[in-house]
């Protein structure tokens, strides 16, 4: 935890160093005009994937400041890399002025995993056994039991018209995501290790080769697929500042749409209803925010590899679970056809202040998260031998399957931010499971408040 903090100070002092060189007389201090960035290393920690290391650069041009904390333009740009195999090349641009009247926000990225969490379908219909992935006990398989490796290429464009001012507006969007699915390398893996260290792996046996041999994953998406999918909707968004809202509501209905010429089997359909809402409880201290969701098909089959994805108006991200939507939980110990959202969270500004010539403040943060798995994904057990023997051992897989299981998914814990003119936010969330079946802890260092 010392190293941590330490990394966060870094981070931080980095980025003040870099907002710094901006010319602001104490005249404007609360009101930034013209270009802004951070250009800073990439030191950031998740329980997901590991110690992240890059760099990464946000450039953000404010206009004549009236807008403020609003930006113009906003320009992120990533390259990282991470000690448990994840990859990132990122190119994102947001914009409320380069077309009159109308939001733009693009992306190109590659994402690479060597080593994903997939646990299964239908949450915990799917039963996660933590002994196979520890290598000390006499009954372990492998620490990536649970893993496999996944490529993806990211293109996407959405844009946003008003309909009652900026408050009401329509949503229309394109996205593809080339996906390669393959049984973890081991062998990179390991690299130098020889069988004799404790961590060496000594086999590529795991639960996504398994449910491939078995049929429980259709031969057709095994190893993934190229899917380019539409979407188009209604947002209403009241906030007072989109980085860290004391007031107003954010509300999305959006459905999506992948055609089967584009890459479906059949045609797809689905949608999502979100409700994101901000209080003010102690005026510029401390706020309560609330976000509600509800993501289901409502046609067609969608392909296993992209079930885990949480897809909203900004974002296309990994959950259920993990950083971004269960701080504390597996990542994608939730996945199904259909999944229910629910995160709560008490924010309090404790220090707001004026540093190095920049607005400055401190929050600390108290939440939970919770999610749970509403249409079941359907999967065909039939093919399900009744013993697997792996490395001399017998396994009874029929015993990884229940039927009627699934419940809330619950994790509760704690967060501080480091925020520098309102936009550039560092955070640091550190979650706990309720139930082991999802998991023990997460500790998360990363950009921005969780919604």
């Amino acid at each position: 935890m010392k190293k941590i903090i330490i990394l966060i100070v870094a981070v931080l002092f980095s980025a003040l160093y870099v907002y710094s060189q901006e010319d602001t007389t104490a005249t404007d201090l609360k009101k930034k005009s013209g270009f802004s960035f951070g250009a800073l290393p990439v030191v950031a920690y998740t329980s997901d994937i590991g110690f992240q290391y890059g760099a990464l650069a946000n450039f953000y041009h404010y206009g004549d400041g009236s807008r403020y904390p609003a930006y113009d333009h906003s320009l992120y740009v990533e390259w990282s890399r991470s000690t448990k195999g994840y990859g990132s090349n990122i190119l994102r641009y947001d914009s409320e002025r380069l077309i009159p009247n109308m939001r733009v926000t693009a992306e190109a990225s590659y994402l690479t995993e060597k080593a994903l969490d997939f646990y299964g379908f239908n949450g915990y219909n799917a039963v996660y056994v933590p002994e196979y992935e520890d290598q000390t006990l006499d009954t372990s398989i492998s620490r990536l039991f649970y893993r496999y490796e996944r490529k993806v290429i990211k293109l996407k464009a959405d844009f946003q018209g008003n309909i009652i001012g900026r408050k009401l507006r329509w949503l229309a969007g394109v996205t593809y995501l080339g996906t390669e699915i393959a049984t973890v390398d081991i062998d990179n893996i390991n690299g130098d290790k020889d069988e004799t260290d404790e961590d060496f792996i000594s086999t590529d046996e795991s639960l996504y080769n398994l449910y491939k041999e078995w049929d429980v994953i259709k031969e057709s998406e095994e190893d993934g697929g190229n899917n380019t999918s539409f979407k188009m909707g209604i947002v209403y968004d009241t906030r007072d500042n989109e980085p860290n809202p004391n007031n107003g509501m954010w509300t999305e209905a959006l459905l999506f749409y992948g055609p089967s010429f584009l890459g479906y089997e059949n045609n797809v359909t689905s949608m999502l209803l979100l409700h994101r809402q901000y209080f003010t409880l102690i005026k510029n201290k401390m706020t309560f925010a609330y976000r509600l969701a509800y993501q289901t098909k409502l046609g067609g089959d969608i392909p296993f590899y992209l079930l885990p994805y949480y897809i909203d108006s900004k974002n296309i991200q990994d959950g259920f679970g993990g950083s971004k939507t269960m701080r504390g939980i597996l990542r994608n110990r939730v996945v199904g056809d259909g999944v229910a959202l629910a995160n709560f969270e008490f924010r309090w500004k404790v220090i707001n202040t004026v540093l190095f010539n920049q607005n400055f403040y401190i929050a600390l943060s108290a939440f939970t998260d919770m999610a749970r798995v509403v249409d079941p994904y359907q999967v065909d057990l039939s093919g399900v031998d009744a013993t697997v023997n792996i490395e001399g051992i017998n396994y009874n897989p029929r015993e990884w399957f229940t039927n009627g299981e699934e419940a809330w998914h619950i994790s509760y814990g704690a967060g501080i931010h480091f925020a520098i003119n309102d936009n550039f936010i560092v955070a640091v969330d550190y979650g706990l499971a309720a139930k082991p079946e999802d998991g023990t802890s997460g500790i998360y260092i990363g950009l921005n408040f969780l919604y």
